[in-house]
């Protein structure tokens, strides 16, 4: 006997099933090796009636182990139980402890067991329980409907409660059904050939197709297949079946939408919240000149720009994308061809239900011709209201100027009339002379200005502009002499500009003989000429240091007729306006700085196009 139980603890030892023993009645307690292992105790280590109990969790398992041990102790009933314990080491295990009652006559002497540890089984088991439950929590509260589905025979084994509200009928209706059931007759063929697919490869896969209800209606669906699983032999397969009714609606509306939107004469680009183009449509590629590849990807309208667009707008632009704000703007673009054109765009912001930003959508049309027209009707008011102030110059003389002299001549003749003295007589003659003098010199400058717009289409010609300047002051050279004047310029040699050469010849002599004019006596007079370039335009200086003009009180009206501002009695308030009136002939323009007593500095702008 003692041979057999030799052997019996070798094969115990050999399997890592611990052996322990309880007298009951001297309370000597023997652990093997193998459960002091388990329990991660030293190999001296001596157990005494009671300290097992400490290495059961606290808890439950701790009162259950306490239980058994009274029960086979006093009540003589063996057990076979799986406890949680902590070891000696702190280390959490699970083991399975066989307690068998030896007893003579009926009265329990010894406690013989064994102390297994199943921690990985346990583990694995927790793991797989806990796997159940997730199984069990997803089948039930998905918000697809799944099918589990004999592949021998395609008989729907199980279904979550989802599947009751999808097609119309109780689960209990639906396991035992057959799955081909719960599709349309059309749409069979194709369901199966699916899933006798999805068996083969043994991979998740998903399709559209369409289920038939209770009822009878068709729903659009999106059927996903898992992998296989088996159970007792049994390969099933578990489907997903989605409602994909309103994905399908909106899809129908987009496409509706996406065919107006590419069909429209109305150009469409819609772009990201970087301004980055993701679509747009036929109108707005045909507009500028762009292929697709050209436009996605890229910031809406940067190969759009030219020479001539205006950077405000396109500023603004950029402000209202970076602050994701609507914006309606019209601005001068370029084709890829380098046409110009004029777009009128209309961005607006779309947002979600949630008010997230989605997309800018920018929708625009080619307003080329309405702009032209504007720009024509706004140059016409333009001369309309330059011919009106002419006009109003023009009548000003007639009912002025000119009346004034005739009335005066008629005065003058009455009075010859009405003497006998030919003395007298013979006295107004002077006066007579005089009248008619003036009439003559109104008439005059009438039909030099009148001439001025009249010949504005004479043709430009290129001069060199210092030797206009030299030969002005040539023919000036004993006023210049007389007045003491100071005259330098920095004009290069080989400066030319494109004027009409009459018109140049009246401007230098105007100006030259203005700063003359009204030059100070306080100072020594100079005039400094001097040029820049700016854009098409030529500017040449005219700087002096004489009398200067106060531009707040007269600077709206230097530039009219009889016009004076110093009280110089030759002064005649009629040089400027011919300058320029000469220079707008000539698509130029003139501009002044000027202070009181410090002097004055005319820039005249000649147009070289």
């Amino acid at each position: 006997m003692s041979d057999k139980l030799e052997l019996y603890f070798k094969a115990a030892q050999s399997a890592k099933i611990g052996i322990w023993k309880m007298n009951l009645q001297n309370n000597h307690i023997y652990w093997d090796s193998v459960t002091k292992c388990i329990l991660e105790v030293p190999d001296e280590y001596e157990p005494v009636n009671g300290n097992g109990i400490s290495f059961y969790t606290e808890g439950e398992n701790r009162e259950r182990i306490k239980s058994r041990i009274f029960s086979a102790i006093y009540e003589g009933i063996s057990f076979n139980d799986k406890f949680q314990i902590t070891t000696a080491k702190n280390n959490i295990k699970y083991i399975e402890c066989i307690c068998i009652v030896e007893s003579i006559d009926g009265r329990p002497t010894n406690l013989l067991g064994t102390f297994q540890d199943i921690t990985n089984e346990q583990n694995l088991i927790n793991e797989l329980e806990l796997n159940v439950q997730k199984f069990s929590s997803i089948f039930s509260s998905a918000n697809d409907a799944i099918f589990i589905i004999d592949t021998s025979n395609g008989i729907i084994t199980d279904c979550n409660t989802r599947s009751t509200a999808l097609t119309g009928y109780e689960i209990s209706e639906l396991k035992g059904l057959h799955n081909s059931e719960l599709f349309p007759e059309e749409f069979k063929k194709e369901v199966r050939f699916f899933l006798k697919y999805n068996l083969h490869r043994n991979e998740y896969t998903v399709d559209e197709t369409y289920i038939k209800t209770k009822s009878g209606h068709s729903l659009p669906v999106e059927i996903a297949s898992g992998k296989k699983f088996q159970v007792d032999n049994i390969t099933y397969l578990v489907c997903f079946i989605r409602d994909i009714s309103e994905r399908k609606n909106a899809e129908n509306k987009l496409n509706l939408l996406s065919l107006a939107a590419s069909e429209t004469t109305d150009t469409i680009v819609i772009a990201d919240d970087k301004g980055i183009a993701v679509w747009a449509n036929k109108a707005y590629l045909e507009l500028t000149g762009l292929t697709m590849e050209e436009v996605l990807g890229n910031k809406v309208g940067y190969l759009s720009k030219g020479p001539e667009t205006d950077p405000h707008a396109s500023m603004l632009m950029r402000k209202a994308i970076l602050n994701k704000e609507s914006i309606k703007i019209t601005i001068l673009n370029y084709r890829k061809n380098n046409e110009k054109y004029w777009f009128e765009l209309n961005i607006t912001t779309a947002f979600d239900n949630k008010n997230n930003f989605v997309n800018f959508i920018g929708v625009g049309r080619n307003v080329t011709s309405r702009i032209e027209k504007e720009l024509e009707l706004k140059a016409l008011l333009e001369v309309t209201s330059n011919q009106n102030n002419k006009l109003y110059n023009f009548t000003h003389i007639v009912s002025h100027n000119i009346r004034s002299h005739t009335s005066n001549l008629s005065m003058v003749v009455d009075v010859i009339e009405n003497t006998t003295d030919i003395d007298e007589k013979i006295s107004y003659f002077d006066l007579f002379k005089e009248g008619t003098e003036k009439l003559s010199e109104t008439i005059e400058y009438l039909n030099e200005i009148i001439t001025i717009q009249q010949k504005t289409n004479i043709e430009k010609k290129q001069v060199y502009l210092k030797a206009e300047i030299e030969k002005t002051k040539k023919a000036l050279r004993l006023v210049i002499k007389d007045s003491k004047i100071t005259i330098t310029d920095t004009i290069p040699e080989d400066l030319t500009v494109n004027v009409i050469p009459a018109y140049l010849d009246s401007i230098l002599l105007n100006l030259f003989t203005n700063a003359i004019k009204y030059k100070s006596t306080n100072r020594n007079s100079t005039l400094e000429i001097g040029y820049e370039i700016i854009n098409e335009y030529i500017v040449i200086h005219f700087k002096d240091n004489g009398l200067g003009l106060d531009l707040i009180r007269n600077g709206h009206k230097l530039f009219g007729m009889y016009k004076t501002f110093h009280g110089n009695e030759d002064a005649k308030g009629i040089g400027l306006f011919i300058t320029k009136n000469q220079l707008e002939a000539m698509n130029g323009k003139i501009e002044v700085e000027s202070k009181v007593d410090e002097g004055s500095n005319f820039k005249i702008y000649l147009n070289e196009k």
